[in-house]
């Protein structure tokens, strides 16, 4: 007994030497900065080696020292200015995401591959298919040395478009011209949509009372009555996931407008990242194809594989939720207000509740679709999901700032504007709410 004592003493210390507690990390300064990015350097490399041959026992010896690197640095550093604490959250991601490739590139023997490839790149002429969607530079191509530009093509890439391990992934139908200029102008004013969406959706979640604290509180206020209370929590709970779609637009198009327009990637290399989840009729159309597909190798690795290797396909479905509710756990973590497991049962509830849509197809005959299919789906995601939100606000998702207040026009407009207008007609219960 006391052999596993010592030894669970070591791994304890282990871990905190790597991922220190909160109130132990370092303030972030901007010169940290140089850390951070020197810490992914081992990653580079690694992508580097993954598009050469024989070099896996080199991978495999050389993944400790990546993954150590990156957690060690990224866990390290915390911003501690008060109302940006939301920014641990992303560098956790980050961090979390980096691992994850690091990994994938270190386990296939064979390396990385491009969809025709039959074997990794040797550095002479051109390999994989050149038609194949890479969110790649032609300028990079024709600038940059060949190694240098293989190994950013495989970094930047986190759908797997054109490459072996994204094969299947589903791509939303494109909407937009892909003639340049009018690409990039729809581009542009998709990109200022999901501002104004994201910004509003975030400035409503401030105006409720304990959510727009770096605290954090519930959404779920204890002294409203029952039906109000309810009503509350599901209208935040929709504004923060209709900001979650709006974020990955918004990131996602300013990347488009930066690729297409100052690194003259083709349009078609860019096409859209979610396809309108609000629409969805099952929970499956909803995961697979509506939700965005840009982590689906990252929880793969994180728990698909080993699900798979445990109980076959099924496994793979289990292990690969399980997966993201620990990625999204883990990032949270970063907050500093210690793990929830409401988070990961979320994402693990998912796996039994595609197989009920399964069993219904194959008992019915008539696959989950229409109506009853969408409501089914608003079940699952808008009231299963509120305890995941509400862990989040409790955290102190809601009291970080995403869009800097002083470039909000909801909250330097729109705000000013309706609490002037509620005083005029002397509805000052909303006033005092509109701050």
């Amino acid at each position: 007994m006391e052999g596993v004592i010592t030894f669970y003493d070591f791994v304890h210390s282990l871990y905190r030497t790597v991922i220190p507690h909160p109130e132990d990390r370092i303030p972030f300064e901007p010169h940290h900065a140089l850390h951070l990015l020197a810490a992914l350097l081992p990653m580079m490399y690694m992508a580097y080696l993954a598009r050469r041959p024989d070099t896996f026992l080199l991978r495999i010896m050389l993944l400790p020292l990546v993954v150590l690197s990156i957690l060690g640095t990224f866990f390290r550093f915390a911003v501690l200015e008060v109302g940006y604490g939301t920014t641990n959250w992303g560098l956790g991601s980050l961090a979390l995401t980096s691992v994850a490739k690091a990994i994938d590139y270190a386990w296939r023997p064979e390396g990385m591959l491009k969809i025709g490839e039959e074997k990794t790149w040797t550095g002479s002429g051109s390999s994989g298919d050149p038609d194949a969607l890479t969110a790649t530079s032609s300028v990079w191509q024709r600038r940059l040395p060949a190694w240098m530009y293989d190994s950013l093509e495989l970094l930047l890439t986190n759908r797997g478009i054109g490459w072996k391990f994204g094969a299947g992934v589903y791509i939303p139908k494109e909407h937009r011209s892909l003639e340049r200029s009018a690409f990039l102008s729809e581009t542009l004013s998709s990109f200022l949509h999901s501002f104004l969406v994201f910004d509003a959706c975030e400035s409503f979640i401030k105006l409720v009372p304990g959510l727009n604290t770096p605290e954090g509180g519930t959404i779920f206020r204890p002294e409203l009555p029952i039906p109000q209370r309810y009503i509350l929590s599901t209208a935040v709970h929709i504004a923060t996931g209709s900001a979650i779609v709006a974020g990955f637009d918004l990131y996602y198009h300013l990347s488009t407008l930066v690729g297409v327009g100052l690194l003259s990637n083709k349009p078609s290399s860019w096409p859209p990242v979610m396809d309108h989840p609000w629409q969805s009729d099952s929970l499956h159309i909803f995961w697979a194809k509506r939700w965005h597909q840009i982590l689906r190798e990252t929880f793969f690795v994180y728990g698909g594989f080993f699900g798979g290797l445990v109980a076959g396909n099924i496994g793979t479905v289990f292990g690969t939720f399980i997966g993201s509710g620990l990625f999204h756990e883990a990032g949270a973590y970063g907050l500093g207000r210690g793990f929830d497991p409401h988070v990961v049962f979320f994402f693990a509830l998912q796996a039994p509740l595609l197989i009920l849509e399964r069993i219904w197809t194959r008992s019915t005959g008539h696959r989950v679709k229409g109506i009853y299919g969408r409501l089914w789906v608003y079940f699952c995601i808008v009231i299963l999901g509120q305890p995941l939100v509400d862990s989040w606000h409790k955290r102190g998702l809601g009291g970080g700032y995403v869009i800097d207040p002083r470039i909000s026009p909801i909250r330097l407009l729109l705000i000013p504007f309706l609490r002037w207008f509620t005083e005029l007609l002397g509805l000052h219960s909303v006033s005092v709410l509109l701050g």
